[in-house]
């Protein structure tokens, strides 16, 4: 057990060394200018990086229900925020309050898992499978999803159960008798459900924050460098990382992705900056993910197995295609979900809901002119200035690139871009973060 446990933390730490070698490989950089930058940033606290806007980190108590934890990320206009313990205030120590971080894509994959587990519950056989066999819905709904653990762990297939029951109700009433049509009609009910009645309405952030976590919470300190900060943020694929004072454990700041590409945007004028984004894509390396390994979605396919695809790769967004060329028509963000959980008319027939009508839905909801928002993309001799202009401007986390008649041949995210600019010292990993976060990491 213990041998197992230790191949699979030496097989994430290679993942993510593999993923920074094949970077550090690509770039053509000069040496003496990566060594010069390297270490500047080494030498820049923590301390001197901009605090978040309003300088107050929004957090929310662990035990918020996953609907208000929703409303509160949108209203927020936040991707992500730290999750607090209520029970543990007084404590001095930040392990004990602060339980971990909460994003869309944790709720993203427990809103998954609890509407196909509804559905499958339906179909199953109407009001007899979803009130006689609860566990073999539930392994039937796990075998469904792929999944083995989480739905178990966060109370879903309960939860699923008696969605389904009030989904029956519902077919009873004229939505359908059968069980297949009853699933296909769950919509705005299974919305309902999922804000409205128990187990769902009581769900909260900490029931779902183990088993659907993406990335650990791993804090720095003010005075730690902030090379130390791109690192997790680039090669060790945290999205986000909070700063807290030693002996002081609230958070003082949160450092993300975006707020990185939004610095290095404002290092325009600088030489080592404009140095470096003048250089062609080409010339870094970049896109790093090739033609053949980029994760798409055709416009024609269910929204539901788009978000299913982002969970499946652990990515935040996906293009959308069209064709056999890859023509690239428009961009899903996993941040979208929010517009299932905020308007419930997007929640009618979602099982049949295409990626196209999503997308059109949005816009529409929006009161937005013309369908579907152009994607945002960059070509093959575009600049890194550029790139990071795009993505800095329009508060995007990927940028797409494209070849011919817009055949998407790459995808440069936040992490790529953060990558272009720093490499790791030897011992750098040993000496700065230690046994404590490798234990972190591998969680």
């Amino acid at each position: 057990m213990a041998q197992a446990q230790e191949n699979k933390e030496s097989y994430k730490l290679s993942s993510y060394d593999a993923y920074f070698e094949k970077i550090q490989s690509r770039k053509k950089l000069p040496s003496a200018l990566q060594e010069t930058l390297t270490a500047a940033f080494a030498r820049i606290p923590v301390s001197c990086f901009p605090l978040v806007p309003g300088g107050k980190v929004i957090e929310i108590l662990a035990d918020t229900s996953v609907a208000e934890a929703v409303k509160i990320l949108s209203e927020c206009k936040i991707l992500s925020a730290p999750v607090k313990n209520p029970e543990a205030r007084t404590s001095s120590d930040w392990k004990d309050r602060y339980l971990g971080i909460i994003d869309y894509s944790a709720i993203i994959l427990w809103v998954l898992e609890g509407a196909e587990l509804a559905a499958v519950a339906l179909s199953a056989s109407t009001a007899m499978a979803a009130g006689v066999g609860a566990g073999a819905i539930g392994a039937l709904g796990a075998v469904a999803l792929g999944a083995t653990g989480p739905a178990a762990v966060a109370g879903l297939t309960a939860a699923a159960v008696g969605a389904a029951v009030a989904g029956g109700v519902a077919a009873d009433k004229g939505m359908g008798k059968d069980a297949p049509t009853a699933a296909d009609k769950l919509g705005d009910d299974f919305y309902k459900v999922l804000l409205q009645e128990e187990p769902f309405k009581s769900t909260t952030v900490s029931s779902i924050l183990k088993s659907y976590r993406w990335a650990p919470f791993i804090p720095v300190a003010p005075d730690s460098s902030m090379l130390s900060v791109l690192l997790l943020l680039s090669k060790y694929r945290l999205r986000n990382v909070p700063v807290i004072e030693p002996g002081q454990p609230d958070i003082k700041n949160f450092i993300t992705q975006s707020a990185v590409v939004q610095g290095l945007e404002g290092c325009k004028g600088r030489d080592w900056f404009d140095c470096i984004a003048a250089l062609p894509i080409s010339d870094l390396g970049l896109p790093f993910m090739s033609y053949d390994e980029v994760i798409s979605i055709q416009s024609d396919e269910l929204v539901l197995e788009a978000f299913k695809r982002m969970r499946d790769n652990q990515i935040g967004g996906l293009p959308v295609i069209k064709g056999p060329k890859k023509k690239m028509v428009g961009n899903l963000s996993i941040r979208d979900i929010r517009f299932l959980l905020l308007k419930p008319e997007l929640f009618s027939n979602f099982r049949k809901l295409t990626v196209e009508d999503f997308m059109n839905t949005i816009v529409s909801a929006s009161q937005e002119t013309g369908r579907i928002v152009p994607p945002i993309t960059c070509k093959l001799d575009s600049t890194l200035g550029s790139v990071i202009h795009s993505l800095a401007s329009k508060s995007v986390h990927r940028i797409c690139v494209v070849a011919g008649e817009d055949e998407v041949v790459g995808v440069i995210t936040l992490r790529d871009v953060i990558s272009c600019f720093i490499h790791e010292p030897s011992n750098h990993f040993d000496s700065y973060f230690g046994f404590s976060m490798k234990e972190m990491l591998n969680q």
